[in-house]
Parts: C-alpha cells; structure tokens; sequence
C-alpha cells in the first residue's frame, strides 16, 4: 500500500503556515501553492512586481520541487493558476512557455481577492512520477 510521506525541499521557498509544501502517495506528487519568492531571502521577498518574471519565478521553484522529487517539470500533469488580476495571464503565459516547451500540463486559471506576500501569481501542481522496476529503469 502507498505512503503519504510530506516532502521538505531546501531550493524552494519554505511552507509559512502549518501545511507541507509537497505530498508524495504513491507516484503522485501534490505540490503546494508556489510563490514568485527568492527561495534565498530571509525574510520571504518578491523577486519583482513584473507578472513575467513573477511567473519565472514560480516556474524556477517548481523545478525545484520537481528535481527533490526525483522528477521534472514533464511529469506535471496539472496546475492551477492564481491571479489578483487575469491580465497577467499573457506574460505568465509567455514565461510559462520557456520552461514547458514540451506537452504543457492541463491548467486551470482563477482570480482571486489577494496571494500573500503581496504577490500577484501563484501556481500549484500535481504530477506522476515514472515508476521504476526493480532494475531500477522506468516502466513503459
């Protein structure tokens, strides 16, 4: 039967609330809510109040969150996006293309009141890992 293991990724902006920031079961990840945060500056800080490189950002952690899962960001299945204003959409969009040049994950887009921080885009994720048989390849 599949754990539920929580997942403590150095190279990404640290949960600020009771909550992991990802949920391994199984080959499933569930990723939290990834901030346009420098996972280096202490207290949490925005890289920029630019939508573009608000998305970069976010999309930079999730790579991160993604390797100390042993995946990549071709393993995300899903995201959902948040945005304080939908006109942001085309810039983080536009970023969004630079790091999923591949099949592009199935998205959904909300607009919400407000993202801490003061931040004005948020994205979370679900992915599937490849599972890996005992000679450690993947399964086709």
């Amino acid at each position: 039967m599949a754990e539920r293991v929580s997942i403590w990724v150095e190279n990404a902006p640290n949960a600020f609330g009771h909550f992991s920031q990802v949920i391994k079961f199984g080959n499933s990840i569930h990723i939290s809510g990834q901030l346009p945060i420098d996972p280096d500056s202490k207290p949490p800080r925005l890289v920029s109040n630019d939508p573009a490189e608000q998305g970069a950002a976010v999309f930079r952690n999730l790579t991160s969150v993604m390797q100390a899962c042993a995946g990549q960001l071709s393993n995300i299945m899903s995201m959902r996006f948040y945005f304080i204003d939908l006109k942001d959409h085309g810039a983080v969009d536009k970023a969004s293309k630079e790091f999923f040049y591949f099949t592009p994950p199935a998205r959904t887009v909300i607009q919400v009141v407000a993202l801490p921080f003061g931040a004005r885009f948020m994205a979370d994720a679900i992915a599937e890992l490849n599972p890996v048989d005992t000679k450690g390849g993947p399964l086709i």
